[in-house]
Protein backbone atom coordinates (compact mmCIF):
# COMPACT_ATOMS: atom_id res chain seq x y z
CA UNK A 1 0.00 0.00 0.00
CA UNK A 2 1.40 3.37 -0.96
CA UNK A 3 2.57 5.70 1.77
CA UNK A 4 -0.02 8.39 2.59
CA UNK A 5 0.78 11.95 1.68
CA UNK A 6 1.81 13.76 4.86
CA UNK A 7 -0.40 16.72 5.69
CA UNK A 8 1.51 19.74 6.92
CA UNK A 9 -1.41 20.83 9.13
CA UNK A 10 -0.98 17.70 11.28
CA UNK A 11 1.90 16.33 13.31
CA UNK A 12 3.44 13.00 12.26
CA UNK A 13 1.57 10.91 14.81
CA UNK A 14 -1.71 12.66 13.96
CA UNK A 15 -1.18 11.88 10.27
CA UNK A 16 -0.56 8.21 11.06
CA UNK A 17 -3.56 8.14 13.38
CA UNK A 18 -5.90 9.64 10.80
CA UNK A 19 -4.72 7.24 8.08
CA UNK A 20 -5.28 4.18 10.30
CA UNK A 21 -8.68 5.52 11.36
CA UNK A 22 -9.62 6.05 7.70
CA UNK A 23 -8.76 2.44 6.97
CA UNK A 24 -10.91 1.27 9.87
CA UNK A 25 -13.86 3.39 8.78
CA UNK A 26 -13.56 2.28 5.14
CA UNK A 27 -13.44 -1.39 6.10
CA UNK A 28 -9.84 -2.08 5.08
CA UNK A 29 -9.29 -3.13 8.70
CA UNK A 30 -12.35 -5.14 9.77
CA UNK A 31 -13.82 -5.27 13.32
CA UNK A 32 -11.94 -7.71 15.59
CA UNK A 33 -9.16 -8.06 12.97
CA UNK A 34 -5.50 -7.83 13.92
CA UNK A 35 -3.88 -4.71 12.46
CA UNK A 36 -0.22 -4.51 11.31
CA UNK A 37 2.50 -4.30 13.93
CA UNK A 38 4.17 -1.11 15.07
CA UNK A 39 7.26 -2.05 13.09
CA UNK A 40 5.23 -2.60 9.91
CA UNK A 41 3.45 0.73 10.29
CA UNK A 42 6.75 2.46 10.98
CA UNK A 43 8.25 1.06 7.79
CA UNK A 44 5.16 1.89 5.72
CA UNK A 45 4.80 5.48 6.93
CA UNK A 46 8.52 6.15 7.27
CA UNK A 47 8.21 7.23 10.90
CA UNK A 48 9.62 6.07 14.25
CA UNK A 49 8.08 3.38 16.46
CA UNK A 50 7.37 6.07 19.06
CA UNK A 51 5.29 8.04 16.54
CA UNK A 52 3.26 4.93 15.64
CA UNK A 53 2.71 4.04 19.31
CA UNK A 54 1.38 7.55 20.00
CA UNK A 55 -1.07 7.19 17.13
CA UNK A 56 -2.23 3.78 18.34
CA UNK A 57 -2.67 5.04 21.91
CA UNK A 58 -4.90 7.85 20.60
CA UNK A 59 -7.05 5.32 18.72
CA UNK A 60 -7.30 3.05 21.77
CA UNK A 61 -8.40 5.98 23.93
CA UNK A 62 -11.00 6.87 21.30
CA UNK A 63 -12.40 3.32 21.35
CA UNK A 64 -11.31 2.38 17.81
CA UNK A 65 -8.64 -0.15 18.80
CA UNK A 66 -7.97 -2.52 21.67
CA UNK A 67 -4.57 -3.95 22.60
CA UNK A 68 -4.20 -7.49 23.93
CA UNK A 69 -0.92 -8.24 25.71
CA UNK A 70 1.13 -10.83 23.87
CA UNK A 71 -1.21 -10.90 20.87
CA UNK A 72 -1.29 -7.47 19.27
CA UNK A 73 -3.73 -4.67 18.51
CA UNK A 74 -7.21 -5.31 17.12
CA UNK A 75 -9.97 -3.22 15.62
CA UNK A 76 -12.59 -2.89 18.32
CA UNK A 77 -16.05 -4.17 17.50
CA UNK A 78 -18.43 -1.25 17.97
CA UNK A 79 -21.47 -2.36 19.93
CA UNK A 80 -23.75 -0.21 22.03
CA UNK A 81 -26.54 -1.44 24.29
CA UNK A 82 -29.54 0.82 24.81
CA UNK A 83 -31.13 0.40 28.23
CA UNK A 84 -33.92 2.19 30.01
CA UNK A 85 -32.49 3.93 33.07
CA UNK A 86 -35.58 4.25 35.23
CA UNK A 87 -35.40 6.75 38.08
CA UNK A 88 -36.47 4.08 40.55
CA UNK A 89 -34.94 0.86 39.20
CA UNK A 90 -32.70 -0.03 36.20
CA UNK A 91 -33.97 -2.28 33.43
CA UNK A 92 -31.90 -5.39 32.68
CA UNK A 93 -34.41 -7.16 30.47
CA UNK A 94 -32.71 -9.88 28.41
CA UNK A 95 -29.41 -9.52 30.28
CA UNK A 96 -27.50 -12.23 32.14
CA UNK A 97 -25.17 -11.93 35.10
CA UNK A 98 -21.91 -13.51 36.17
CA UNK A 99 -21.10 -13.40 39.88
CA UNK A 100 -17.50 -12.27 40.42
CA UNK A 101 -17.20 -12.28 44.20
CA UNK A 102 -18.96 -11.82 47.53
CA UNK A 103 -16.76 -10.20 50.16
CA UNK A 104 -16.97 -8.03 53.25
CA UNK A 105 -15.44 -4.58 52.86
CA UNK A 106 -15.93 -0.91 53.63
CA UNK A 107 -17.16 1.57 51.05
CA UNK A 108 -14.12 3.65 50.08
CA UNK A 109 -15.28 5.28 46.83
CA UNK A 110 -15.20 9.08 47.38
CA UNK A 111 -18.25 9.71 45.18
CA UNK A 112 -20.37 7.29 47.18
CA UNK A 113 -19.66 9.26 50.35
CA UNK A 114 -22.39 11.65 49.17
CA UNK A 115 -24.85 8.93 50.25
CA UNK A 116 -23.40 8.96 53.79
CA UNK A 117 -22.76 5.18 53.89
CA UNK A 118 -21.94 3.37 57.15
CA UNK A 119 -18.30 3.20 58.19
CA UNK A 120 -18.31 -0.49 59.06
CA UNK A 121 -17.64 -3.30 56.59
CA UNK A 122 -20.59 -4.31 54.43
CA UNK A 123 -21.42 -7.28 52.24
CA UNK A 124 -20.07 -6.48 48.74
CA UNK A 125 -21.46 -8.38 45.74
CA UNK A 126 -19.54 -7.87 42.49
CA UNK A 127 -20.90 -9.06 39.16
CA UNK A 128 -20.61 -8.54 35.42
CA UNK A 129 -23.76 -8.04 33.34
CA UNK A 130 -23.86 -9.40 29.78
CA UNK A 131 -26.00 -8.62 26.72
CA UNK A 132 -25.75 -10.72 23.56
CA UNK A 133 -22.84 -12.61 25.10
CA UNK A 134 -20.66 -9.54 25.70
CA UNK A 135 -20.07 -7.65 28.97
CA UNK A 136 -21.59 -4.20 29.04
CA UNK A 137 -21.89 -3.37 32.76
CA UNK A 138 -19.92 -4.06 35.93
CA UNK A 139 -21.78 -3.73 39.22
CA UNK A 140 -20.59 -3.54 42.82
CA UNK A 141 -23.42 -3.67 45.36
CA UNK A 142 -23.00 -3.08 49.10
CA UNK A 143 -25.58 -4.01 51.71
CA UNK A 144 -25.95 -5.01 55.34
CA UNK A 145 -23.42 -7.65 56.34
CA UNK A 146 -26.00 -9.50 58.43
CA UNK A 147 -28.28 -10.44 55.51
CA UNK A 148 -29.58 -13.99 55.90
CA UNK A 149 -27.40 -16.65 54.25
CA UNK A 150 -30.46 -17.97 52.38
CA UNK A 151 -30.73 -14.64 50.53
CA UNK A 152 -26.98 -14.39 49.90
CA UNK A 153 -27.02 -17.75 48.12
CA UNK A 154 -29.47 -16.29 45.58
CA UNK A 155 -27.15 -13.43 44.60
CA UNK A 156 -25.32 -15.73 42.19
CA UNK A 157 -28.52 -16.37 40.25
CA UNK A 158 -30.29 -13.00 40.23
CA UNK A 159 -29.75 -9.33 40.94
CA UNK A 160 -29.54 -8.24 44.58
CA UNK A 161 -32.77 -6.23 44.46
CA UNK A 162 -34.61 -9.13 42.79
CA UNK A 163 -33.38 -11.55 45.45
CA UNK A 164 -34.50 -9.23 48.23
CA UNK A 165 -37.94 -8.80 46.69
CA UNK A 166 -38.34 -12.57 46.63
CA UNK A 167 -38.12 -12.30 50.43
CA UNK A 168 -40.62 -9.42 50.70
CA UNK A 169 -37.92 -6.75 51.06
CA UNK A 170 -38.84 -3.92 48.69
CA UNK A 171 -37.30 -0.63 47.57
CA UNK A 172 -39.06 2.44 48.99
CA UNK A 173 -36.64 5.26 48.09
CA UNK A 174 -33.90 5.78 45.52
CA UNK A 175 -30.98 8.21 45.22
CA UNK A 176 -28.84 8.32 42.06
CA UNK A 177 -25.60 10.00 41.01
CA UNK A 178 -24.54 9.69 37.35
CA UNK A 179 -21.07 10.78 36.25
CA UNK A 180 -18.12 9.81 34.06
CA UNK A 181 -14.58 8.89 35.04
CA UNK A 182 -11.46 7.18 33.62
CA UNK A 183 -11.29 3.38 33.84
CA UNK A 184 -9.13 1.91 36.59
CA UNK A 185 -8.67 -1.53 38.09
CA UNK A 186 -10.87 -4.53 37.38
CA UNK A 187 -12.97 -2.91 34.65
CA UNK A 188 -9.94 -2.71 32.36
CA UNK A 189 -9.66 -6.50 32.35
CA UNK A 190 -13.40 -7.17 32.09
CA UNK A 191 -14.01 -4.87 29.12
CA UNK A 192 -10.58 -5.14 27.47
CA UNK A 193 -9.96 -1.40 27.63
CA UNK A 194 -6.84 0.64 28.48
CA UNK A 195 -6.29 2.55 31.70
CA UNK A 196 -8.03 5.91 31.55
CA UNK A 197 -10.73 4.83 29.07
CA UNK A 198 -13.93 6.90 29.65
CA UNK A 199 -16.52 5.11 31.80
CA UNK A 200 -20.16 5.92 32.51
CA UNK A 201 -20.91 5.41 36.22
CA UNK A 202 -24.28 5.15 37.92
CA UNK A 203 -24.16 5.32 41.72
CA UNK A 204 -27.26 4.28 43.63
CA UNK A 205 -28.65 4.11 47.13
CA UNK A 206 -31.81 2.10 47.78
CA UNK A 207 -33.72 2.39 51.05
CA UNK A 208 -35.78 -0.75 51.68
CA UNK A 209 -38.73 -1.82 53.76
CA UNK A 210 -36.27 -3.63 56.07
CA UNK A 211 -34.98 -1.07 58.60
CA UNK A 212 -31.53 -2.72 58.75
CA UNK A 213 -30.99 -3.06 54.98
CA UNK A 214 -29.93 -0.11 52.84
CA UNK A 215 -28.29 -0.87 49.50
CA UNK A 216 -25.39 1.13 48.01
CA UNK A 217 -23.64 0.48 44.74
CA UNK A 218 -22.10 1.59 41.47
CA UNK A 219 -22.62 0.31 37.93
CA UNK A 220 -19.89 1.05 35.38
CA UNK A 221 -19.84 0.72 31.59
CA UNK A 222 -17.49 1.97 28.83
CA UNK A 223 -18.91 5.17 27.36
CA UNK A 224 -19.24 3.61 23.89
CA UNK A 225 -20.91 0.41 25.07
CA UNK A 226 -23.99 1.71 26.87
CA UNK A 227 -26.61 4.35 26.16
CA UNK A 228 -29.49 5.05 28.52
CA UNK A 229 -32.95 6.54 28.33
CA UNK A 230 -34.53 8.08 31.40
CA UNK A 231 -38.22 8.15 32.39
CA UNK A 232 -39.12 10.68 35.11
CA UNK A 233 -42.69 10.55 36.46
CA UNK A 234 -44.29 13.94 36.92
CA UNK A 235 -46.09 15.13 40.01
CA UNK A 236 -45.41 14.62 43.72
CA UNK A 237 -44.61 10.89 43.43
CA UNK A 238 -41.07 11.57 42.24
CA UNK A 239 -40.24 13.52 45.36
CA UNK A 240 -41.65 10.75 47.52
CA UNK A 241 -40.13 7.76 45.76
CA UNK A 242 -36.91 8.80 44.05
CA UNK A 243 -34.31 11.51 43.74
CA UNK A 244 -31.88 11.87 40.87
CA UNK A 245 -28.59 13.74 41.08
CA UNK A 246 -26.57 14.65 38.00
Amino acid sequence: MANPQLRTSLSLHETVREEILKRIQSGIYQPEALIPSTAMFGEEFGVSHITVKRALRDLQAAGALVSVAGKGTYVKKQTRVLRKLDVLMPSYEGATIQLMSITRERISDPTMQAFDPPEEAMLCVRKTIFADGAPFMYDATYLSADVESEIIEEFGERFVTDALQQHAIHIVDTDLIIDAAPAVGKVEEIFGIPTGYPMLRRYYKYTTTAPTITIFGVVQAPFDRLACTVSIPSGPKLGQRGKMKM
